[in-house]
């Protein structure tokens, strides 16, 4: 297995180049191949097959609400100051949990945990710990699990890092964005360094293992100049993992962008001077290239997951236990569970009613066929090692790669000839410029996007 993970090489008219936009394959098939005609009968039937004693699992848990809203935000949230709209929440997530725990005999183990949003800490502490009660009630904790919460610093007080410490969460996700003064009031996102910092500084004090932070790229006002002094800012934070998302102004989707001066926006020319800028200046820090936009400690375990050939991605990004199923609860979440996904209601009053009328709140899913499971381990494969052993993939009537492969690997040979990998009848080996081009890569083997069975917007690549 080649293990030169450090290498990697922003080719700029490579990437000016190729497609722009295209899945982020935290799941394959992607969320928008999921179908209506999938019920809680359907995820019991998956849950009762897959969710064994013996067999460690994650939880993901979505908390919707936001005290404040962030203009350029895309997620499923409501905006409201009122917190007892989270005890009547709560309630809900108990009784979902009770119809879950109805799928197994024994308390499952819990190998990972995630609470997203949202702003989880929309939740004081006493509703944190409310909800950790019902976690234990209906779940087994491991002693070396991964229990990781997404941070607003603004909201959150020395003390509540603590109280979380204490809950049991040992991994914290930071929503930076920018520390640029004049981009964080574009975005409605004022957020100082200092309490930032504080956040921080308390996390390592009180156990926390692994803190990541977030930035975005694309914002409005942001320029290369302004973009390096923010990631000088952060690098003096010194996080273990560092994420450099895009931003997708899309104001006919997302109303909150509508708050935004589309003419402040910068143009794809200056948004690849920005990540051009920042990729150099991350990899000149230290930190190591994991994949797509995930930036990480050489120390880190994403780091070493990488080079061992361990590492995972699933609907919360790079894991290194995501090969679990997961099990996910709250208004709009994602289960996967063996050849399933589930996805709950998206609107919490069709959440709060299925709940009250003791069903599963599902609102669609998906089997996924023989070809799909097969083209998700390749994509996986793909997005978390960087190379493809093709004698190592199990085919229908043991057709060859090549063979049952042989449309992709015709606009494989393209991107060989591009310099983006290399190609050989056992091994596909993704190349240094190639690393960071993996979501094109990667739609090769997208049957659906081939077949062109989709309507959905994806994000840009790059």
């Amino acid at each position: 297995m080649n293990t030169d993970f450090h290498s990697i090489e922003f080719d700029r008219p490579l990437i000016e180049s190729l497609p722009s936009s295209g899945p982020r394959y935290t799941s394959y098939p992607t969320a928008d191949r999921f179908y209506s005609n999938w019920h809680g009968q359907d995820l019991s039937a998956a849950l009762q097959h897959n969710i064994q004693p013996d067999k460690p699992i994650s939880l993901y848990v979505h908390i919707p609400f936001c005290n404040t809203i962030c203009y350029y935000c895309g997620c499923n949230k409501i905006i409201t100051k009122d917190k007892s709209r989270a005890d009547l929440y709560l309630d809900y997530l108990d009784k979902e949990l009770a119809l879950l725990a109805r799928h197994w005999t024994d308390k499952p183990t819990l190998a990972q945990i995630h609470f997203g949003g949202g702003t989880p800490t929309f939740l004081n502490d006493a509703q944190l710990s409310r909800l950790f009660d019902s976690i234990h009630h209906y779940f087994k904790l491991m002693d070396q699990g991964e229990y990781s919460i997404e941070i607003d610093p603004r909201k959150v007080s020395v003390a509540t890092v603590a109280h979380l410490g204490k809950l049991g969460f040992n991994r914290m996700s930071i929503g930076i964005q920018d520390f640029n003064p004049a981009v964080q009031k574009a975005v409605n996102r004022i957020q100082s360094e200092d309490e930032t910092r504080s956040v921080i500084e308390a996390a390592r004090a009180h156990g926390f293992h692994s803190i990541s932070v977030d930035l975005i790229y694309g914002l409005p006002h942001q320029t290369q100049a302004s973009m390096h002094t923010t990631v000088d800012h952060v690098l003096s934070l010194q996080p273990d993992r560092i994420a450099m998302y895009h931003y997708a102004h899309l104001p006919h989707l997302f109303k909150p962008q509508r708050r935004i001066d589309t003419t402040a926006v910068p143009d794809s020319s200056t948004k690849l001077d920005i990540l051009q800028d920042t990729v150099h200046h991350l990899l000149d820090s230290g930190y190591v290239f994991i994949g797509m936009d995930h930036f990480a400690k050489p120390d880190d375990e994403l780091t070493h997951a990488l080079t061992e050939g361990r590492l995972q991605r699933n609907f919360q990004g790079y894991s290194t236990h995501a090969e679990c199923d997961l099990v996910a609860i709250g208004v709009s979440s994602i289960s996967k569970i063996g050849a399933h996904y589930s996805q709950n209601e998206k609107d919490l009053a069709a959440y709060y009613e299925a709940l009250d009328n003791g069903r599963l709140p599902v609102l669609r899913g998906y089997q996924l066929n023989a070809d799909d499971v097969l083209r998700r381990q390749i994509i996986q494969d793909l997005m978390c090692h960087f190379q493809l052993d093709l004698k190592h993939y199990s085919l229908p009537d043991n057709q060859h790669f090549a063979t049952y492969f042989a449309p992709e690997l015709n606009e494989l040979q393209h991107l060989a000839q591009l310099g983006l990998l290399t190609l050989n009848d056992t091994q596909l080996q993704v190349t240094p410029k190639g690393r960071f081009l993996i979501r094109n890569i990667a739609m090769v083997f997208d049957i659906y996007l081939r077949q062109k069975q989709t309507s959905a917007q994806y994000s840009k690549t790059l």
